[in-house]
């Protein structure tokens, strides 16, 4: 009887897990697009939710499949971040390099988490 609560319990979890992924995609997938298409900017809080949902879910999925997605999304916030600060004096120096440096990073962010939703959806980790 105990097996059978066990693994109730771990197929709950599982869910809860695969709900709040969803919830963290789909806010960074928001936050992705706006900043490929110019002018629908949502700003940075969409973002900044997401990475907290992250952090403070990351501790709940460990041992799990999608502890890998919730990896996956935080360091990718923090790659994209570095780029943008890295690109960012191009746009003092020429216009035209900063905005395509910026829109190329922009393009990779929404790659990642494209990447990784459909990873999630297919029950599969994410290489680390």
């Amino acid at each position: 009887m105990n097996d059978v609560s066990d693994q109730r319990s771990e197929a709950e979890r599982l869910r809860s897990l695969n709900t709040v992924g969803v919830v963290s995609y789909v806010l960074h997938l928001a936050v992705a697009v706006a900043a490929v298409l110019p002018g629908a900017q949502p700003g940075v809080t969409l973002l900044l939710v997401a990475l907290l949902i992250d952090f403070i879910k990351r501790g709940d999925a460990v041992g799990t499949w999608h502890e890998s997605h919730f990896t996956w999304r935080i360091r990718t916030v923090f790659i994209v971040g570095g780029l943008y600060i890295v690109t960012a004096p191009l746009w003092i120096l020429f216009l035209l390099p900063g905005m395509l440096a910026w829109w190329l990073v922009s393009l990779w962010f929404l790659y990642r988490i494209i990447r990784g939703m459909l990873g999630m959806n297919a029950g599969r980790p994410m290489p680390t």
